[in-house]
């Protein structure tokens, strides 16, 4: 499967598109949308680099592959369009270490569809200066994740 546009919007909305490098809130470089790797063409990606918009969708594109085969390289249930679209955004924000890891993709490999979907919302927080803390916009993201998910 590939991230559909519904996905693809998802991701932007929350991830947003900044053409300057910045830190997250979490204290991690971060540029285009989302982007946090690095590239052939932009080397680390470090506070106060640039890009250009092409960079930022061919960065996006790129890492939208990369997530999506390992989307589908963890889950060995069938999904709908619009769970695959949640789960990308999900490993697209945390990484695909953390879905491996997560409560979430162990309950969906044993079909427990709703399970997953409430499992989801436990991923909430960040540490900011080195304290644990929920962040009202992963809340919005994983409940958009969520409904996506359900939908």
């Amino acid at each position: 499967m590939i991230t559909s546009t519904r996905g693809i919007a998802l991701i932007k909305q929350f991830e947003g598109c900044r053409l300057t490098a910045y830190l997250c809130p979490a204290g991690v470089a971060t540029i285009g949308v989302g982007h946090t790797g690095s590239d052939v063409t932009l080397a680390d990606v470090r506070h106060g680099r640039t890009i250009t918009q092409a960079q930022a969708d061919a960065l996006l594109a790129r890492d939208l592959r990369t997530t999506e085969a390992a989307v589908s390289r963890c889950v060995k249930v069938a999904l709908t369009q619009g769970q695959f679209d949640a789960l990308v955004s999900f490993a697209y924000n945390l990484g695909a270490g953390t879905l491996q890891r997560a409560s979430l993709l162990a309950s969906l490999n044993q079909g427990d569809y709703a399970g997953a979907a409430n499992d989801l919302l436990d991923y909430v927080s960040a540490h900011v200066n080195g304290v644990r803390r929920v962040l009202p916009g992963l809340v919005a993201r994983r409940r958009a994740e969520q409904a996506l998910f359900n939908a």
